[in-house]
């Protein structure tokens, strides 16, 4: 039944083509992986276990596979004239078995050259490569440290109002926002975390980002706080004796593209029922022609759960639309009193991204 919406939807959008003009662009990745080791964590049952992509349960073991990292994804955007557009992403992920389903549907009228008003379900803008995860290829690695992009929820729906300006010779953008998101069965705490149906909802949810940019400097600073539920097996999980907790995110991103060097660094922190989280993620790369060799660190620290992941790699520019990467990942999971996640591991992941 989805998949004869999600065709509707796409005929739908096209019959108006007389009326509207419609692009259509799109992405994909076929990466291959696996595991070399890996400790897996023996008092939760776990095998050898390098989880690469926590929302989506991207996992590599000890057998070759090309579904944790491989997904495709196509972009339609209807110009409906006078400042009024109306998006919508699809994209299948092998995590998910390539099962198609609505990243972003929403809708966006231009109020003006600085502000633009939008409505409907959107990637949730925490981190610097939120807005545009899924397109691998507009980032340097493979992925981004998973120690860093950890949460639960990553979209939400509701309604933002980005903005522009020019303040002398920096570029200032920004995005205010406001929604919730609902996920009847979250999928990273239901089948990693769990072993039966958890709903998680975020909801209240305001936040606001706020980016500089001047010639090779990228400056963003981000904030969001939204009210936390959550139902296992339909019964509410209580947090000190109350069903709702409080959580507050707040982040700073500082890139650097100097010449032939990249120099990337993200810092994060989530205070949620009275505990901080605190994550980073720092790395450099340097362009040779059409290679770009890199080193990455990043780290995530809390009350018993501490890991991190140092990764190196190089990415291929062999095409103006492709590239090709190739990977090596080391984690550390030093979690305690029941806080470790997967383990200690070490897995090589290659393939290509490409955007058309």
């Amino acid at each position: 039944m989805k998949k004869v919406l999600l065709v509707t939807a796409i005929a739908a959008l096209c019959s108006h083509s007389v009326q509207a003009e419609v692009n259509i662009s799109g992405f994909a990745s076929v990466m291959g992986g696996k595991l070399t080791s890996g400790t897996g964590v023996p008092e939760f049952g776990l095998g050898p276990t390098f989880l690469a992509n926590y929302p989506t349960v991207g996992v590599y073991e000890d057998e070759w596979t090309f579904k944790p990292d491989s997904k495709f994804g196509l972009q339609m955007t209807a110009d409906l004239t006078e400042g009024l557009t109306a998006t919508v992403q699809l994209v299948g992920r092998g995590a998910d078995d390539f099962e198609a389903g609505f990243e972003w549907a929403y809708v966006s009228y231009e109020l003006n050259e600085h502000w633009t008003i939008q409505a409907g379900k959107k990637r949730l803008p925490l981190y610097y490569y939120s807005d545009f995860f899924d397109v691998s290829y507009a980032y340097l690695w493979v992925r981004p440290a998973a120690d860093n992009y950890t949460w639960q929820i990553f979209n939400y729906t509701g309604v933002n109002a980005q903005f522009n300006y020019q303040l002398g010779d920096w570029a200032m953008s920004g995005n205010l926002y406001t929604g919730r998101e609902d996920d009847g069965e979250n999928k990273l705490l239901s089948e990693f975390f769990g072993s039966t149906p958890i709903r998680e909802i975020w909801k209240d949810i305001i936040g606001g980002v706020l980016s500089f940019n001047r010639d090779w400097l990228d400056l963003r600073f981000t904030y969001m706080t939204y009210e936390n539920q959550r139902y296992r097996d339909g019964v509410p999980v209580l947090w000190n004796g109350k069903d709702t907790r409080r959580g507050n995110f707040a982040g700073f991103s500082a890139n650097i593209d100097y010449n032939n060097w990249l120099l990337l660094s993200e810092v994060n922190r989530l205070t949620l029922d009275g505990g901080d989280f605190d994550t980073y993620l720092i790395s450099a790369g340097y362009r040779i022609e059409q290679w770009t060799p890199y080193i990455s660190y990043a780290d995530f620290d809390s009350e018993g759960e501490v890991h991190s992941t140092t990764s190196v790699g190089v990415r291929w520019d062999f095409h103006s639309s492709a590239a090709f990467k190739f990977q090596f990942d080391d984690v550390t999971d030093d979690g305690f009193n029941g806080g470790q996640v997967a383990g200690d591991s070490k897995a090589i992941t290659l393939g290509i991204d490409l955007v058309f």
